[in-house]
């Protein structure tokens, strides 16, 4: 029987996860070529310094390598995995740099499977990068109808990775407040995703 020659470029991002889940480093290849600017991007956002978030990159893929028994095959969903994935050891790293040594909880695989690695619901729609491009100026035009202050309170949620109670010591308001801000905005933002769909 002949062996039929794998187009990686052509797989999906399940397939691909799948490959690199049994050790396959042409599919760990074909992930960072299709998504390593996606991800360079996010990271850099959230790291503003380029030789960090190149840094980041290339941590980013060597956890892909070593976590990927963590993907559940069953949400699928490699899009989202990737991204939740890099955003995460974006901010984590960001913050260990601005942090003292004493105030760091210690790196180490169990902190990395709980804090870095993501664990999706599969109540989330599925993604893959080609929809997500096209959807790209959607997200942008619903963000941009979101006031000021609702678009700051989602910046420092999602890209400087702060909690509400880090969100409300930060603007010094009180919790119940960001709470109720975080709502808001998150609220607004699917109605301006889903008026913007019709």
């Amino acid at each position: 029987m002949i062996a039929v020659a794998v187009n990686y470029s052509e797989l999906a991002d399940s397939e691909l996860m799948r490959k690199v889940k049994a050790s396959d480093s042409r599919a760990l290849e074909a992930l960072y070529n299709r998504y390593s600017s996606v991800l360079y991007t996010l990271v850099k956002k959230i790291a503003k310094d380029t030789a960090l978030a190149e840094e980041i990159l290339i941590d980013l893929f060597a956890i892909i390598w070593r976590k990927s028994s963590l993907y559940d095959e069953r949400i699928g969903n490699a899009y989202c995995w990737l991204v939740t994935l890099a955003r995460n050891k974006a901010v984590d790293t960001v913050k260990r740099k601005n942090a003292a040594p004493e105030d760091q909880e210690e790196y180490n695989e169990e902190y990395e499977d709980y804090f870095i690695v993501p664990r999706l619901s599969p109540e989330i729609d599925d993604l893959d990068l080609k929809t997500a491009l096209n959807i790209k100026g959607n997200i942008e035009d619903a963000l941009h109808k979101l006031t000021d202050a609702q678009q700051y309170v989602l910046y420092l949620a999602y890209y400087e990775g702060l909690n509400q109670s880090e969100i409300a010591t930060r603007l010094k308001i009180p919790i119940q407040t960001v709470k109720s801000k975080v709502k808001l905005s998150l609220g607004n933002l699917k109605d301006n995703l889903l008026r913007g769909n019709e």
